[in-house]
């Protein structure tokens, strides 16, 4: 059996022996960024390797000209993934502490590279511990693979289409951050607060029930439903602050069975890189021109 979304501790507690079972652990925090691979070494799933957000799933910013979390160079991708033990005959888990924020962004980096066996640890490193779940303090060493891409460029978008669909009514642009940052009310990481034009905004965050575990498919379907509409899957754009939380969506929106909707992984921080892109604060529109 393949898992493609989600998959809950208890069954991949049985998983673990499998030899065709590669886990990735993604914790990571932006206010410390060593603090995920500190946590890592002192516990983690038995056999699961780190992945850090900024090293291994992210190339460099380049001030001015990219968001802050840029999709990272396909070879050193492939290479890592590679160095990990991912093949095209391994299931792979990946899972993090934040309810799949930041696992959802490595899960959409295999999907795009054409890896289609990878799940989201429902409830994360938190769901596994209350579990009662084996943890281990030794660093992996697993086998090199050879991991061979078939990628789907399709499943992004860049920012120029972006501007060119944004008021167009067969297509979906969904803001992924929280209402606050939406509204511009609040912007704790970039330096123009707002949102894209025409966007509407659903919160990742509210993929989570109150334990912090995804809702059920048929509630995740209830959520996206005033969206989807008649629209195909690829007709629905998802984006956030810097191509992480967005995945998150995207995650939660193929796991309600509705398809694979396409990402703009240069999100606002890539957005607002130009003077000339309007951005929209409530409900009105300006320039953010100085």
């Amino acid at each position: 059996m393949a898992w493609k979304t989600l998959i809950d501790a208890c069954v991949l507690a049985e998983q673990l022996h499998r030899e065709d079972c590669v886990v990735i652990d993604c914790r990571f925090h932006l206010e410390d960024t060593a603090w995920g691979a500190s946590a890592y070494g002192m516990a983690h799933i038995p056999g699961a390797v780190y992945a850090h957000l900024d090293r291994d799933l992210s190339a460099p910013v380049i001030a001015g000209e990219t968001g802050r979390h840029p999709l990272p160079d396909v070879e050193a991708v492939i290479e890592r993934l590679s160095t990990w033990g991912v093949d095209d005959r391994v299931q792979v888990f990946v899972y993090d502490d934040k309810g799949g924020a930041i696992a959802s962004r490595l899960w959409w980096m295999l999907k795009w590279l054409g890896h289609d066996s990878v799940a989201v640890l429902n409830g994360g490193w938190t769901a596994w511990r209350e579990g009662g779940f084996p943890v281990s303090d030794r660093p992996a060493t697993p086998d090199r693979g050879v991991f061979e891409p078939q990628c789907r460029p399709e499943m992004v978008v860049e920012a120029d289409f972006v501007d060119s669909i944004k008021e167009n009514p067969t297509y979906a642009l969904v803001d992924s951050r929280s209402r606050e940052r939406y509204l511009g009310e609040v912007e704790p990481l970039d330096p123009v607060a707002g949102h894209i034009p025409g966007a509407v905004n659903l919160p990742f965050a509210d993929n989570l029930d109150e334990s912090g575990l995804f809702l059920s498919q048929e509630q995740l379907q209830h959520r996206f439903a005033p969206i989807v509409g008649d629209r195909p899957a690829d007709h629905t754009i998802f984006y956030c602050g810097s191509g992480v939380t967005a995945c998150h969506n995207v995650l939660a929106f193929a796991h309600a069975g509705l398809g694979m909707p396409r990402l703009y992984a240069g999100a606002w921080s890539h957005w607002i890189t130009r003077p000339d892109r309007a951005v929209a604060m409530g409900n009105s529109e300006k320039s953010h021109m100085l």
